[in-house]
C-alpha cells in the first residue's frame, strides 16, 4: 500500500469559477480525493479557466509544469485604470480611450520581450510579505519590474472602449500589468490553456497519469 497521501497520483484539470481562490480549489481537490494537492500556477479570484493540479505522488514534477506558457483571453477597460489591474481595484485614472491606431501601437510596443511593473495585488513577498496583503492594508510600496515574454497578443475587438485580447504568454507573466500598460484594466480573464493542456479537458473528477501528462510535454 502507498503511503497515505500520494494516490491517486497524476494530474487533475479544473475550470476554475468566478469567486473562490485558487487554494480554494486545490482544498476542495484535496478533501474530496484524500492525496496530498498541488498547482503549477494559480489564478486571481475574478478570473476563469484552467487550473493545472498535482495529486498525490505527482505534486513531486511541479517544476516539470509551473513553467510552460499560458494563453488567456481577456477584455480590458481602457478608460481607466485600478489600483489592482482588475475590477476589485479602486479607479485610480481615467481616461478618453485610444483610438484603433494608437491602440494597436500600443499592443505592437508590447509584443515579444517586455519589462513590466508587478501588480500591487499580487503574491510577490516585499521584504517578506505578500503584496497582496501590504495592498489591502494601504501599504503603498514599489512593486518590482519583471520581465515577461509576450508570444501572442492579438485584438479580437475593439468597442466603446472595451478590448478583447488572446494572449500567448511565459509562466510569470501577470497580464494585469499589460493590462495597466496599455492605460486600462481587466474587466474579464479566462485562461484557456497551459502547454499542451486545454480548459475544454477540464474534469475535477479525472486523474490523468503522469507518465501520459509527461509525454505531452516531449
Amino acid at each position: 500500500m502507498p503511503p497515505r497521501g500520494l494516490e491517486p497520483s497524476g494530474i487533475v484539470l479544473v475550470d476554475k469559477p468566478a469567486g473562490p481562490t485558487s487554494f480554494d480549489i486545490v482544498a476542495a481537490v484535496r478533501r474530496r480525493t484524500g492525496a496530498r494537492t498541488g498547482h503549477a500556477g494559480t489564478l486571481d479570484p475574478f478570473a476563469t479557466g484552467l487550473l493545472l493540479l498535482l495529486s498525490g505522488a505527482a505534486t513531486r514534477l511541479q517544476p516539470r509544469f509551473v513553467g510552460l506558457d499560458k494563453r488567456y483571453v481577456t477584455e480590458i477597460d481602457l478608460t481607466a485604470r485600478t489600483a489592482t489591474g482588475d475590477p476589485e481595484g479602486d479607479v485610480v485614472e481615467e481616461s478618453a480611450p485610444p483610438d484603433r491606431e494608437e491602440l494597436d501601437a500600443s499592443l505592437d510596443e508590447l509584443r515579444g520581450e517586455v519589462e513590466l511593473p508587478v501588480p500591487a495585488a499580487s503574491a510577490v513577498k516585499i521584504e517578506g510579505e505578500r503584496a497582496y496583503r501590504l495592498h489591502r492594508r494601504g501599504v503603498v510600496v514599489e512593486m518590482p519590474v519583471r520581465r515577461m515574454r509576450v508570444r501572442v497578443l492579438e485584438l479580437e475587438r475593439y468597442e466603446d472602449g472595451l478590448a478583447r485580447i488572446e494572449l500567448l504568454v511565459s509562466s510569470g507573466t501577470y497580464v494585469r500589468s499589460i493590462a495597466d500598460a496599455l492605460g486600462g484594466h481587466c474587466v474579464a480573464l479566462r485562461r484557456t490553456e497551459i502547454g499542451p493542456f486545454s480548459v475544454d479537458e477540464a474534469d475535477p473528477e479525472l486523474v490523468i497519469a503522469s507518465e501520459d501528462a509527461l509525454a505531452r510535454l516531449a
